[in-house]
């Protein structure tokens, strides 16, 4: 009671200003002011005693407002700072915070329209049998048929939603089929995938009867097919890496015509027992097809027509069209010359040239 009533009398110091200063205190951002040491046990103690909440601890702290607005001043002017930086150098400020560039192993995302550039170039390592796509922008690509982005249906020409669903699915299956079945890459005929096709189309069928009995520039199996000699060449693992986009549109006569753009990378060694020299073959097919109304085109049920192939191999071959993938082995990176104009495989940004005579062009990579 002695505290309380020399707390109650006529100090110099009210008793507020020592509940202010000692709050401030335990803040550390107030000056004590001059008064009796047993004033302060007292008021200490009613603190103590009757303790306030965090929220009328902030509202009666005349430094705490003052200090919080200069701290948000900083982190403002901070936060603006950054955004510039992000504004004016992207890439540079990505890579800070780990950039999916700077961190080989992170998959991309599908592939939703066409790259404005070529892939970044990772470190120059060599394949192994454990990490064939080492040293490569494949790396981060999908596995096998994960790879193919399948847009979403909607009802166009002569089918509905349900049946644009079916045709995209069926066409992706067509790729799977042609470049991406096992028993095909080992160089088995691809039976499945030309089931797909439309066998009242005159000049394809000619195309497929020629072309592995006897293949030539003109009717080359690996315009539409990939295919190795397992006498030959061996594959690595069971993974091929893949990149690339389905899109449709209307076509003639109403059909819905299918737009495909894959990259496939193949990882291969020699097909002699022990071999380790990982090479990779890389391949790009645009191919169109046409999934006609039956009642306009002569076709079969779950058929389609072929509208145009074109096809970019790198390390594939480059003498006389036999039939398969004839990869080139010991090279290491470097990709050697050629006769026609350098072409990144990786490259995604543009569509393929009209396939042409003019020779065996040059890889910047593989």
């Amino acid at each position: 009671m002695s505290g309380v009533g020399e707390q109650s009398s006529g100090s110099s110091v009210p008793d507020e200003e020592w509940e202010r200063f000692l709050r401030e205190s335990a803040d550390g951002v107030a000056d004590a002011p001059k008064e009796p040491s047993a004033r302060a046990r007292v008021v200490a103690q009613r603190l103590r005693e009757e303790p306030e909440s965090p929220q009328a601890w902030r509202s009666h702290s005349p430094a705490r407002p003052r200090r919080k607005r200069q701290g948000w001043y900083v982190v403002g002017f901070l936060a603006s700072i950054a955004l510039l930086v992000v504004a004016l150098m992207p890439g540079r400020v990505v890579g800070l915070f780990g950039d999916d560039a700077q961190t080989p192993d992170t998959p991309l995302a599908a592939e939703s329209g066409r790259p404005d550039q070529a892939p970044p170039t990772p470190p120059a390592e060599r394949p192994t049998l454990d990490q064939p796509f080492r040293g490569s922008p494949a790396a981060r690509w999908a596995d096998n048929a994960a790879g193919i982005t399948v847009p979403e249906a909607k009802a166009t020409g002569w089918m509905s939603t349900a049946e644009v669903a079916q045709a995209l699915g069926r066409s992706r299956d067509f790729l799977i089929d042609a470049s991406l079945d096992p028993a095909v890459l080992r160089g088995d005929h691809p039976t499945k995938a030309i089931a797909r096709i439309n066998p009242h189309q005159k000049d394809v069928q000619d195309y497929l009867s020629t072309a592995f009995r006897t293949p030539s520039k003109e009717n080359d199996p690996l315009l539409l097919f990939s295919r190795f000699d397992k006498t030959r060449t061996r594959l690595v693992g069971d993974v091929v890496k893949t990149r690339g986009r389905m899109t449709f549109q209307q076509g003639e006569r109403g059909a819905l015509q299918v737009s495909t753009d894959i990259t496939y990378v193949y990882p291969v060694v020699r097909a002699a027992s022990g071999s380790d020299d990982v090479e990779r073959t890389i391949v790009r097919r645009e191919v169109v097809v046409s999934w006609d109304n039956p009642a306009k085109v002569i076709t079969e049920p779950g058929t389609f027509s072929i509208v145009s192939y074109k096809l970019h191999m790198t390390n594939g071959g480059c003498g006389a069209p036999n039939g398969y993938f004839t990869p080139v082995f010991g090279s290491g990176q470097d990709t050697g010359a050629g006769d026609g104009p350098a072409i990144d495989p990786y490259d995604r940004s543009a569509p393929l040239e009209q396939r042409t005579d003019k020779g065996c062009g040059r890889a910047t990579r593989t």
